[in-house]
């Protein structure tokens, strides 16, 4: 497949970040649809969802002895898991159907985070005064 295809992985820069987007954008989703099956509030869901999808990124980071991308000021990260658990939980709130919200959330949280990683979008930093 790399013979093949190397073309398109190269221009990835680096493909294990295109499957930690895509890893961040299921786990958050499926999280938060777990919590609510559960019965827990939406809010309390989309905390949840939020914690098992930035959890895996954690631990990757950890193993390979690097600081966490989640504690990173800049990083668009954990906002994305925020608009895909956050899409979730607010359909179930609504009384949508879950498995398009599901879609929609990770698609969404997906997309924001591998457009970060591409894009090399930031948040804003706070500036000292002083």
């Amino acid at each position: 497949v790399t013979f093949w295809w190397h073309g398109s992985i190269e221009r990835l820069r680096n493909p294990v970040q295109l499957f930690d987007a895509a890893g961040l954008a299921l786990f958050a989703v499926l999280g938060t649809g777990k919590a609510l099956a559960f019965g827990l509030s939406p809010f309390a869901a989309t905390l949840l969802g939020i914690i098992t999808g930035i959890g895996g990124g954690i631990a990757r980071d950890l193993l390979v002895a690097r600081t966490p991308v989640v504690l990173q000021q800049t990083e668009l990260y954990a906002v994305a898991a925020l608009l895909g658990s956050g899409i979730v939980a607010i359909a179930h709130a609504l009384g949508w159907p879950q498995v398009p919200a599901m879609v929609v959330g990770a698609l969404l949280c997906f997309g924001l985070r591998f457009g970060a990683i591409r894009r090399g979008w930031r948040l804003p930093v706070a500036r000292g005064g002083g």
